[in-house]
């Protein structure tokens, strides 16, 4: 819901980071971990100068060659050289538990454990521990200070945690030249050794080898009281090293914290693995590494897809009154809604104040419990509540900060559901207190949140539930002043930003061109993609609060509407069929006995070939939603598949036109 600019930081200047190339140029033996299943190993050292140094491998091979560790304090000063091991302990864990909604209804948290004690050789002698995880899609590793001789309060200036590759690479990243950003842009492929020091990198960074064996992802979770992590070049070798996102009221500092009785963490620092890429998209690496649920009562989370009046410009097709921010044009937005059969109605921005300008040029001295005349909100949700729909509101950022102790118990009392929370384009530590903060509060009056204009995920939807969905992506709003969303970026989103959480994209748009075709409209958009690649998002992108965002006139009779009013928005498990980055994937998702199955390509047509081994024995009623001869055609084909058990070599041949896609729905029989 905004127009950004990308701010280009003058380069950085490198520090000097240590490159060792094999543990035999360490002090000490390295110590090792091992995930379960034994294909994930981690290894840890010490330098010849006492810094510590740590290695991760899969399946027998190095993916982060030996990689120096530590910290630096604006009182102290570094906190990596000099180091000795004075203990280490090792723990393991198999358990399970259960997300009250994302991609699966049950996640395994199972992993080995190695935790090391070091403290510095010469004064003043300050301690610090690093603990790995080893599991078998991946490894991870945080700081932490020992509550001993941590008490007072310290001021961290950087983290130089470095992930050193073993050669040049061919990586995705997200080059965002600033820490002021709302994560909206494109995943660039890139070698590795031309991502450049001075460059502010956001996560994930994936990277993958070049013989195609081993694709891995780096991001952070459990991300509370710290600062949000990017990378930069290294400017030696190949691979990157880490920067924090400096302090709005001291930007010499990134942290100012002390440690409690149970000592300081930082995030955990995350190498997410898999042999092909498509696999990353089922791992829950990110939410087994995040705090459970703070929510006590989850009951009244109710996952569902939303009808929404800003992309299409508020348009009403045929409408006998004024469109705009009304409740002529809200409610029918709201019977759309209706007639879709989707939970939710989405009322955007305009609703408590004018819109002369937008971030934080917007009124910030509004009222969050009053509206403009032309909005009657308790009439609004009396209107659609009689239609089974709950509404969600737009709010931002700064005046939520301000008024949340009055606003939320006021959006309580009124029955709204939840509310859309934009333009915070950061994550310093106080912005992500900010997040922490408002979940909290939100919870405590039943409301469900979506956060706009946010950073990425860090796990923050398993440790309050009410956190449906969140933004951090360049997402289909881009088409109403860009030619910047093509097909190759949708598809590449499955394998880079999808990978760490829920991603509210924004999909359904129906207004399909072919790509010369196309135009740029603010009111009435288009996209460039077919619209079985549109129903197809509902399925790949994992959003437990989906809008459907075109205009009423846009579904009603419409070919592909049906899917919309089928497809759920919340899973019990995911199954990433095949795919390459960039250039395809297909994701199968099961809710009950049903199987939901959707298939993007880039600019280029395919046929693909789909293994449906997933599904097991049984009988299914199978209807096959596939791009047709112009973009916004969509052909439908319905028939039964009764069969024993299916193996290895069944399957079936999608043909995707370019730009185009296909949704599929196994209805158990």
């Amino acid at each position: 819901m905004k127009r950004t600019r990308k701010l280009i930081l003058p380069a950085l200047v490198a520090a000097c980071v240590l490159c060792v190339k094999t543990f035999a140029q360490t002090e000490t033996p390295p110590l090792k971990l091992s995930s379960p299943d034994g294909r994930v190993g981690v290894a840890l050292a010490l330098a010849e100068d006492g810094t510590p140094v740590y290695s991760v491998t899969f399946n027998g091979r190095e993916v982060i060659a030996p990689s120096t560790l530590g910290l630096e304090f604006k009182q102290g000063g570094l906190l990596a050289k000099g180091l000795r091991v004075t203990g280490s302990k090792r723990d393991s864990r198999d358990e399970t538990f259960a997300p009250v909604v994302g991609k699966t209804s049950r996640a395994r948290d199972h992993y080995n454990e190695l935790t090391v004690s070091l403290e510095e050789q010469a004064a003043p002698g300050r301690r610090l521990e690093l603990v790995f995880r080893a599991y078998d899609d991946g490894a991870a590793f945080r700081y932490r200070l020992p509550a001993e001789g941590w008490k007072d309060e310290f001021e961290m200036t950087a983290e130089h945690t470095a992930f050193r590759f073993p050669t040049d690479l061919d990586c995705w990243a997200l080059q965002l030249g600033s820490f002021t950003t709302s994560y909206e842009g494109e995943f660039d492929r890139v070698t590795s050794g031309r991502i450049a020091p001075g460059a502010v990198v956001g996560l994930p960074l994936v990277c993958r080898t070049r013989d195609e064996l081993a694709t891995f992802a780096l991001s952070e979770a459990d991300l509370e009281d710290y600062a949000g992590l990017y990378f930069t070049g290294s400017g030696r070798g190949y691979g990157v090293r880490s920067l924090l996102s400096p302090r709005r009221d001291d930007k010499t500092v990134a942290v100012r914290a002390r440690a409690g009785a149970d000592g300081f963490r930082t995030p955990w620092r995350v190498v997410m693995l898999a042999g092909d890429a498509h696999k990353l998209i089922e791992s829950n690496l990110v939410n087994a590494l995040s705090p459970p649920s703070r929510v006590a009562d989850t009951s009244w989370i109710k996952p569902g897809k939303a009808a929404w009046d800003w992309w299409s410009g508020r348009v009403v097709e045929g409408a006998s009154f004024e469109t705009g921010m009304n409740d002529a044009t809200m409610k029918a937005y709201i019977d759309l809604a209706s007639e879709l059969g989707l939970e939710y109605m989405l009322v955007d921005a305009g609703w408590y104040s004018k819109l002369p300008e937008w971030g934080d040029k917007m009124d910030l001295k509004a009222d969050l419990t009053k509206t403009i005349p032309e909005i009657n909100l308790p009439e609004l949700v009396r209107y659609a509540r009689s239609k089974r729909i709950g509404l969600f509101v737009w709010a931002h950022w700064r005046l939520v900060n301000d008024q949340m102790d009055r606003a939320f118990p006021f959006f309580e009392q009124l029955g709204l559901k939840g509310v859309k929370i934009d333009f915070m384009d950061s994550d310093d530590q106080e912005m992500v207190a900010f997040y922490h903060r408002t979940l909290k509060k939100a919870a405590e009056h039943h409301l469900m949140v979506n956060f706009h204009g946010a950073y990425k995920p860090t796990g923050l939807a398993r440790t309050y539930p009410n956190y449906l969905t969140q933004e951090g992506v360049l997402g289909a709003e881009y088409n109403k002043w860009s030619a910047r969303v093509t097909a190759t970026h949708n598809v590449t989103l499955a394998f880079t930003r999808l990978l760490l959480g829920p991603m509210d994209y924004t999909p359904g748009a129906f207004g399909n061109r072919a790509r010369p075709s196309f135009e740029i409209k603010f009111v009435g958009p288009q996209v460039m993609t077919t619209r079985a690649h549109q129903l197809a998002m509902y399925v790949v992108y994992e959003s437990p609060l989906a809008c459907v965002s075109d205009s009423p006139g846009a579904y009603r009779g419409q070919a592909g509407a049906d899917f919309l009013k089928a497809v759920p928005t919340t899973w019990d498990e995911t199954r990433a069929l095949t795919g390459e980055i960039g250039e395809y994937v297909v994701v199968a998702r099961r809710r009950g006995r049903d199987w939901y199955v959707g298939a993007m390509t880039n600019e280029r047509g395919r046929e693909v070939r789909v293994p449906l081994s997933f599904l097991g024995g049984g009988a299914y009623r199978l209807t096959l939603y596939a791009d047709g001869l112009k973009p916004e055609d969509v052909v439908t084909i319905s028939g039964d598949l009764a069969r024993g058990r299916l193996d290895g070599s069944d399957s079936m041949t999608l043909k995707l036109a370019p730009s185009g896609g296909a949704a599929l729905i196994f209805k158990a029989r």
